[in-house]
């Protein structure tokens, strides 16, 4: 309808028009703030630390899907949603897949960082260490005791076959499996070593250098010793002399099975008559070397036989101290023996 001076006005439609586009406005104002509630809580569930008050180890499955995983860290309370764990591991940086492990979470961490460190891979590193010098028996029985270790049967390893040293290892990883891993560790330490080794050694086998470093390992441990001792059995190999060193007896005498009883390997002292038992093992009755390795030899040890000190020492004692004195004549060494008694008498 035009108006008396030409202009148009409505009266039902236009207010129509209006109403619904009061309606429109609020509807997308709500819905905006439904949005930003939303977000905020999206924001808030990803950012803001856990409710978590403890350490928690859990172990995400392989071929597990990103629900069941939230469910499980929902479980634990190291996530609040799992809804928004779900699509914030789905769109938001890193872009990496989550990967199966074993994860240790901290207290109150954020999801933000539960899903960073799912993605990377960052699994809990489990540890133990073996010492140098156990025989092949005793490594198995520690290995026996590691914890989350499944004992499974396995032959006992060839003596001087593993490389003591620290290892990581998974939950519920076998001890065949960490044996292997032990022997592979010292087979590539060979195989990197052997070549640069020094020349005119008394010995040609590798089987051969990883027995005399397992004795150099029973004889010290003073690691400034390793090289020194190795160049008295390299000297007394190449003048045909025994060796004479307690430590072939001690495994003549219990097949590689200390008793460990606090009392040393033999539960007593090495005695005289030990030194006349009819073993290859005895360095006292048989010039040369032993058939074999009497203990799993360390890297440094190796590399001591390998690298000996150059010296014209052939004899060497302990020195009451832990270490050990060094003598290049049987008369200073017998001397040496005659004051190592006294300070033993007196300990």
């Amino acid at each position: 309808m035009r108006s008396a001076g030409g202009e148009f006005f409505c009266r039902d439609g236009c207010g129509m028009r209006f109403v619904i586009f009061k309606i429109v406005i609020s509807l997308f104002i709500l819905a905006v703030a439904v949005m930003g509630g939303v977000a905020y809580y999206a924001y808030s569930a990803f950012q803001i630390p856990s409710k978590n008050i403890n350490e928690k180890l859990v172990t995400v499955p392989k071929g597990a899907g990103t629900m069941a995983i939230a469910d499980q860290l929902r479980a634990e309370q190291i996530i609040s949603d799992p809804y928004v764990f779900v699509v914030a591991a789905k769109f938001l940086p890193p872009a990496d897949t989550i990967k199966a492990g074993e994860y240790q979470f901290q207290p109150h961490i954020s999801m933000q960082d539960v899903i960073a460190k799912l993605k990377k891979g960052e699994t809990y590193k489990r540890k133990f260490t073996i010492a140098e010098g156990l025989t092949s028996y005793t490594i198995l029985e520690k290995l026996k005791t590691v914890p989350d270790v499944q004992i499974i049967d396995i032959a006992l390893p060839a003596e001087g076959s593993l490389l003591p040293d620290t290892y990581q290892y998974e939950k519920n990883e076998t001890v065949p499996s960490i044996i292997a891993r032990m022997q592979d560790a010292r087979k590539k330490l060979l195989e990197r070593e052997w070549p640069n080794r020094d020349q005119n050694l008394p010995f040609s086998t590798i089987e051969e250098a990883i027995t005399l470093a397992s004795i150099v390992e029973k004889e010290t441990g003073v690691a400034e010793e390793r090289k020194r001792i190795a160049g008295v059995f390299i000297n007394r190999l190449r003048q045909g002399m025994p060796l004479q060193t307690d430590p072939t007896v001690i495994y003549a005498l219990t097949n590689g099975q200390p008793k460990n009883d606090g009392q040393g390997p033999l539960g007593r002292r090495l005695l005289l008559k030990d030194l006349e038992i009819d073993s290859p093992y005895n360095t006292y009755q048989n010039v040369g070397l032993p058939p074999g390795p009497i203990a799993n030899a360390g890297r440094e040890a190796i590399l001591a036989v390998l690298h000996p000190e150059p010296h014209d020492f052939l004899y060497f004692v302990a020195d009451g101290t832990g270490g050990h004195v060094f003598a290049k004549t049987l008369d200073e060494h017998n001397r040496n023996v005659t004051n190592w008694r006294k300070i033993r008498a007196e300990q």
